[in-house]
């Protein structure tokens, strides 16, 4: 519970058809064995009391009899649990006679609600109108299992310790209507949403399921956990798979089905609360609630849980900015291609540039730019020789990367250039008094400038534009030289960050395997080639100033730039998942290291980045002062830092 962290289960226990007493210990087992895997919120299926599927059973007092009892068995059963739970059963208002499809949620042996089910569905294979009444309106309190309850269609409840974890439920049918009753309680204040549901599986339904509950927890910026029906259920008609999904914010966190037993994962109420307090259009209603416009009027009460460490077992990738590898992974990239490649041909469209100016070193960057920018040019029906690709060697240069320029700009087909920049520094040391042995942070930035400066020159000679090639992950660090490589007419990768630019440039070799392979060739060995600004003389014609030996790995960069700053994780937060995601690479003492370096660059490095050119955003996170970020560049990293710093190593 830590973090924002909550342990939640869908759970679908093994029923029999009307037999209460059956199904109450299974439910039981099923809780207790979700409580033994520190779940604190479990949701049950629809009627799983009772067995969804009791026909005109439902109207006897027997069965409804069985199921209350069935009820206070669970509640004194469980009473010593610390876990939040949801259970199905039908449930008599002696108040107007009717018979309410209800979920009951229940905390430590107390009953702390009756949610019905508003949407009751009568067609198709559906007949629950024959028995139950809508509970739309409904607002009243009933005694069942010698509690009083209140029985209502808005209720939501607060975790008396973990405050941004509140709950509302719905019942199966609620989902599929047009306005669920979820949409309410979201607004209301719902950070986790329960379905207790009797979804019947059809050839194809569970993926139009699965795309309701996903889309849902998307629209409602929520955790969802949707528990089915399954084992048990009458098969007269109708089989029942057990589809429980849980999901959060659009994304699918665990799924089973075909099978009883638990789903578990952990939802992160502080990542939604997150990107609620950041979309202003998640917005409560400004009149009265439910009635109106589903919006106010939500009772709200509370329920405890203990405040306990939840072990992470949901899924927490090294490399959240890239795709798992396949098809998804392909289509990211094709997409991100395309996105680059239609902003730069408008921008040249624009201007009526005569030609593009790429600075090519025979990395990374430049060689993504490149390959955007030739994507442009195919945009516009314009040849490749309209692209001017410079190389601009000096005293850190390799052979290497110098060849790989050259052979990449021939295989593309564009006009290429060197141009010797070592001279012309020579001469600027001279003139500002700065010796060839003093390796300093102005014998670096002075190359990178004099190098911006004949790219800049080069493109007025022409009519041209410059191509910016940093990325976002060094925009985050500030790991450019400001007036030098931080600066250019459009940048194309101002919004990839370096482990998504390292993808898309092997998809591109991919890509050109076929057609041509020395193309691929090249792309995989600049690939291989350490990340360098080459700044600083080789050693023995190797490269002697390799990026991740001073700022850190890049790929721990971008995990803490994804946490921190795209869903505004503490550092200790953002320290937790990494040991969660990276530890076995990297070791607990090197990630808090890299934290902290990536903690101190990201706010004194701002001045760099309030003064970026133009580029075209591709993910959900990017860093231009114009469009996701504003920051003040002399903020103070205090509170982050004290924070880092208490953590132990």
């Amino acid at each position: 519970m830590r973090d924002g962290f909550i342990k939640a289960a869908a759970g679908t226990p093994k029923i029999r058809v009307a037999d209460c007493a059956y199904n109450a210990c299974q439910i039981t087992s099923l809780m207790k064995e979700a409580a033994e895997q520190g779940v604190k919120v479990l949701a049950l299926p629809e009627l799983c009391v009772t067995g969804y599927t009791c026909g005109d059973l439902f109207l006897q007092d027997t069965l409804l009899q069985g199921a209350e009892d069935a009820l206070a068995y669970i509640l004194e059963q469980t009473k010593e649990l610390d876990m939040l739970t949801a259970v199905g059963l039908p449930v008599r208002n002696r108040w107007d006679g009717k018979l309410y499809n209800c979920a009951a949620l229940f905390c430590g042996g107390e009953l702390l609600g009756l949610i019905p089910k508003t949407h009751i569905p009568n067609y198709g294979e559906f007949y629950e109108a024959r028995w139950f009444a809508s509970g739309a309106e409904l607002d009243t309190m009933v005694k069942l299992c010698g509690q009083n309850v209140p029985l209502g269609y808005n209720l939501i409840w607060e975790c008396e310790t973990m405050p941004n974890l509140v709950v509302g439920v719905e019942v199966c049918e609620d989902l599929w209507a047009p306005e669920p009753p979820s949409v309410a309680l979201a607004r209301a204040g719902a950070t986790l949403i329960l379905n207790l549901s009797a979804s019947n599986e059809l050839a194809g339904k569970a993926a139009y399921r699965r795309q309701l509950v996903v889309g849902q927890s998307a629209r409602l910026l929520c955790g969802y956990v949707y528990a089915d029906a399954g084992d048990g259920e009458s098969t007269t008609d109708l089989v029942f798979a057990g589809h429980n999904i849980i999901a959060e914010n659009g994304a699918l966190l665990k799924e089973t089905r075909f099978a009883t037993g638990l789903a578990v994962t952990e939802i992160d109420v502080d990542k939604l609360i997150f990107e609620r307090r950041r979309m202003n259009t998640f917005a409560p209603p400004k009149r009265d609630p439910m009635k109106e416009a589903h919006a106010t009027g939500v009772g709200r009460s509370s329920f405890p849980l203990k405040v306990e460490g939840t072990t992470l077992t949901r899924p927490i990738p090294k490399n959240p900015f890239v795709p798992e590898e396949g098809a998804d992974r392909r289509e990211r990239c094709e997409e991100i291609f395309t996105i680059t490649a239609l902003g730069l041909k408008k921008r040249l469209e624009h201007t009526h540039a005569s030609c593009a100016v790429v600075g090519l070193s025979g990395g990374l960057d430049s060689t993504l730019a490149l390959l955007i920018t030739a994507r442009a040019m195919d945009l516009l029906g314009r040849p490749r020789t309209d692209i001017l690709a410079v190389t601009m060697p000096c005293f850190g240069t390799t052979s290497r990367t110098k060849s790989n320029a050259q052979i990449l700009a021939e295989r593309m087909g564009v006009e290429f250039r060197i141009v010797d920049v070592g001279e012309a520094v020579r001469v600027h040391f001279r003139d500002i008094g700065q010796s060839m042995e003093d390796l300093s942070v102005t014998f670096e930035n002075g190359q990178a400038r004099e190098r911006t400066q004949v790219l800049m020159d080069l493109a007025n000679q022409r009519g041209g534009m410059v191509i910016g090639t940093g990325d976002l992950s060094e925009l985050a660090l500030g790991w450019a030289t400001y007036n030098g490589d931080h600066m250019s007419m459009y940048g194309v990768n101002g919004s990839i960050p370096k482990t998504l630019v390292r993808h898309l440039t092997a998809y591109a070799a991919d890509q050109a395997q076929e057609a041509d392979p020395q193309l691929a060739a090249v792309l995989r060995d600049i690939l291989n080639t350490p990340v360098s600004p080459e700044l600083l003389p080789p050693k023995e014609g190797e490269i002697a100033q390799r990026t991740e030996d001073l700022v850190g790995p890049y790929e721990l960069h971008d995990f803490f730039l994804y946490y921190a700053v795209r869903w505004g994780g503490s550092p200790r937060k953002v320290f937790r998942l990494a040991l969660a995601a990276l530890e076995k690479d990297y070791g607990r003492e090197t990630i808090l290291k890299w934290l902290k370096n990536f903690y101190r660059r990201f706010f004194t490095q701002q001045f760099k980045r309030s003064c970026l050119p133009d580029g075209p955003k591709v993910g959900s996170l990017a860093l231009s002062p114009r469009g996701d970020w504003r920051m003040p560049s002399d903020g103070v990293n205090a509170l982050w830092m004290k924070e880092l710093d208490a953590l132990e190593v």
